[in-house]
């Protein structure tokens, strides 16, 4: 049973509109005025807030504002209620991240169906889509249902990429958020010295490129194709509203991403305090995670970029392959690498 929050201080409105929801099946919580409804917000969690815009304590606008605040709450769905005098103070409202509103008075359809369908569309936000081309595009379609972002999925086709074909260079300006669909994709760093420092490497199901349209600056990378690829490439522009106008379509990608970030952090923590032996190993297993090969134990990469991943010269890491060798963790066969001893790497100090 979905649980409604009702926040209005006018009390036959207030009763009269829960017996409504109760009637449809919801199961509903009131609030006398914004405090109050604040603090029962945060302690019931409802799917979804049906909020008066004036209240004594703090109006509507202020509890949209300190619950959008507060991650446990800031994604609760939220509709205004709101006075015919009031109608222009509505952008206010959806400015701020209102999902909708209706004017009193309104029928029961028109309050019923507001809910209904704002919960149809946070359920279809929370569905699993799966890592593919086909699944992007539908989490798009389903995220682009809302009015002002239905041209978001209209002419999204994939592109080729050859092997060793850049996609951008660090400094370039972003215009695309990536998604591939097939291949793999390097992005590093280049120093001073002309040395690159891989900080990631992206297989099939995976976006990449969206750090610097978050931040707003040019590249400070490079991403590189290391074999045939195909990927998808969402505007900028179409990206950028589709998150910014949403919570819940941008919650749904935050979630997508939050694996890469943890991963690169992770990596941040190697490079500063891991010998070039563990790193070398971690490498190995990072890259085994990755595998799409028939042998999940076995990796193809080239010595150059498996030290731009470590971070150290190509000479160090080749050493570091053949101790690996010589106390039979790996096997190696030209560029394929086979962990025979997961547990050994993974035991390495």
């Amino acid at each position: 049973m979905k649980k409604i929050l009702l926040i209005e201080d006018d009390t036959v409105m207030r009763e009269n509109t829960a017996e409504i929801l109760e009637l449809a099946g919801f199961s509903v919580k009131t609030a006398v005025n914004g405090k109050n409804g604040c603090a029962l917000a945060k302690e019931v969690k409802p799917d979804l807030i049906v909020c008066d815009i004036m209240m004594p304590e703090l109006d509507g606008y202020g509890v949209l504002h300190v619950l959008s605040r507060d991650p446990k709450t800031a994604s609760i769905p939220f509709i205004f209620l709101t006075a015919k005098a009031e109608k222009s103070e509505v952008r206010k409202g959806m400015e701020l991240g209102a999902d909708d509103y209706l004017t009193k008075p309104f029928e029961d359809t028109d309050l019923l169906n507001a809910i209904e369908m704002r919960l149809k569309k946070v359920d279809a936000l929370k569905q699993e889509f799966s890592r593919d081309a086909k699944g992007v595009n539908r989490f798009l379609d389903e995220a682009s249902g809302l009015q002002e972002l239905q041209s978001l999925s209209k002419g999204r086709e994939s592109s080729k990429y050859k092997k060793k074909e850049i996609i951008f260079h660090m400094g370039d300006t972003p215009h695309y958020l990536y998604f591939l669909v097939k291949g793999s994709v390097k992005v590093f760093k280049t120093h001073d010295d002309g040395k690159d420092l891989i900080t990631n490497i992206y297989q099939s199901g995976e976006f990449f490129g969206h750090v610097s349209l978050f931040e707003n600056h040019l590249y400070s990378d490079t991403a590189l194709v290391m074999e045939d690829s195909e990927i998808l490439k969402i505007p900028k522009e179409d990206f950028l509203a589709l998150i910014y106008k949403n919570r819940d379509v941008a919650q749904k990608f935050i979630q997508l991403l939050s694996n890469q970030v943890e991963e690169q952090e992770k990596q941040l923590l190697r490079l500063a305090y891991d010998t070039v032996r563990k790193r070398t190993a971690e490498a190995l297993l990072q890259l085994m995670k990755l595998a799409k090969a028939k042998n999940p134990n076995s990796v193809r990469i080239s010595r150059d970029d498996l030290a731009n991943m470590v971070g150290t010269a190509t000479e160090t890491v080749i050493r570091c392959l053949a101790e690996f060798k010589e106390d039979e963790m790996v096997e190696i066969h030209g560029r394929e690498i086979t962990v025979l001893d997961r547990a050994g790497l993974e035991s390495i100090p």
